[in-house]
Parts: C-alpha cells; sequence; structure tokens
C-alpha cells in the first residue's frame, strides 16, 4: 500500500490533475468528500488530506510513504531527515519580508512577525541582524499597522494583501 500525504486548499487542488497523469485518481469527488483518506483507482494507493504543517511529520514517523508540501513547510519543520525528490512547480509564490511603504530602512533590532519563526530567525541571523519573532497564525499584516511588529515574514502570490495594506517588500 503507497500512502500519500497531500496538504490541503490549493497544493490539493493543484496535485490532483498531476495526480491523474500518473494514473492516479480519488474514488470519492474531492470537493464534496469530507473524509480524510481517499481511495482511488488503484487498490494500492490512498490519499491522506491533512495539514500542510503535518505532512512532514507524516512522511517522517511512517504515517505516510510520500508528502506533497510546499518548499516553506519543508523548510520550516526542519526536513532534515527527509528526502525531496522532486519539485512539482505547483502553487508557487514567495518567502518574503515586507514592511510599511513610509518606513525607510529595517530597524537594528528589528520585530518580525510570522509564522515562520525558524526561516525568519536563520534569515535574520544570516543578515547580521538581531530580530525578536513574534509568532502568529495569520493576517500578518495586520503586525504593523497595529505596532505589534515592524515587519513580516509570509507567503506572499500576487502582493495585492501587501499594497492594500501599505506594505511593501524589502
Amino acid at each position: 500500500m503507497l500512502t500519500i500525504a497531500i496538504s490541503k486548499g490549493r497544493i490539493y487542488e493543484e496535485a490532483l490533475p498531476l495526480l491523474e497523469q500518473t494514473g492516479i485518481t480519488p474514488t470519492d469527488d474531492p470537493k464534496k468528500s469530507r473524509k480524510l483518506i481517499l481511495d482511488t483507482n488503484r487498490e494500492d494507493v490512498k490519499l491522506v488530506i491533512i495539514r500542510a504543517t503535518d505532512v512532514p511529520t507524516f512522511v517522517e514517523y511512517g504515517a505516510a510513504d510520500l508528502g506533497i508540501a510546499g518548499k516553506d513547510v519543508l523548510l520550516e519543520h526542519g526536513a532534515e531527515c527527509l528526502y525531496e525528490p522532486l519539485d512539482l512547480g505547483i502553487s508557487k509564490c514567495r518567502l518574503m519580508t515586507a514592511m510599511p511603504r513610509d518606513v525607510m530602512a529595517m530597524p537594528r533590532r528589528v520585530r518580525v512577525a510570522t509564522k515562520y519563526v525558524k526561516i525568519a530567525r536563520n534569515y535574520f541571523a544570516s543578515q547580521g541582524g538581531q530580530a525578536e519573532i513574534i509568532k502568529l497564525y495569520g493576517s500578518m499584516e495586520l503586525a504593523p499597522l497595529v505596532g505589534l511588529a515592524d515587519c513580516i515574514v509570509d507567503l506572499v502570490d500576487t502582493g495585492n494583501t501587501l499594497k492594500a495594506n501599505g506594505l511593501e517588500p524589502r
């Protein structure tokens, strides 16, 4: 039995056509089913639909044989014990630092809001800077607007949310 862990949402939706190209399709309609373990047209393949951050853990501990997740998830997980055989080229976005437009320079000791604590810490350390990292789970763009943080580290697709909230990449 081959068990494939796939992160919910955009990656799942973009991975389905790739799986179909390899001859693997879920037997239940993935848009209507609430099942988290999906049978496929192949008796020897199952799909496990889970949160993105859990995919490396399922693979690392053997609950899944392989997983489909974003690079951000692998980097944040610290997946040194996992092998990344292929970049599927799906769900492309950028992980970046952003600050309010009207702020000219990054403070010497910066306060950073992010859900990517490990990645942010490593980035600022590699730049020789000191950073206080504040873990948030969503709506990063609010942090600089309400004075919680100087900047954010977050995934950006189009950049429209940054612009709408007066932030720009740095």
